[in-house]
């Protein structure tokens, strides 16, 4: 495993919402409770893994176990 989650970076707005990037590009905006809950979390850790989990863009553990699935092998 130890693949953990880069290239996360976000940006707060005077409004109070969050933009979550990932490599640059938009991942998602957060506002409201979300947004608070978040910053409040990311201020007591790293926050890559947190933005990951946020986006949806994180590895779940069963990609290698898929690849050798049989709809996925190449007749």
């Amino acid at each position: 495993m130890g693949n953990s989650p880069s290239g996360f970076e976000y940006q707060v707005f005077k409004d109070g919402s969050v933009q979550i990037l990932h490599h640059g590009k938009q991942a998602a905006i957060l506002r409201g409770r979300r947004a608070d809950d978040f910053l409040d979390d990311v201020s007591l850790d790293d926050g890559q893994l947190i933005m990951a989990r946020l986006t949806g863009n994180y590895r779940r553990g069963n990609e290698r176990a898929a690849r050798s699935h049989p709809r996925n092998l190449k007749p």
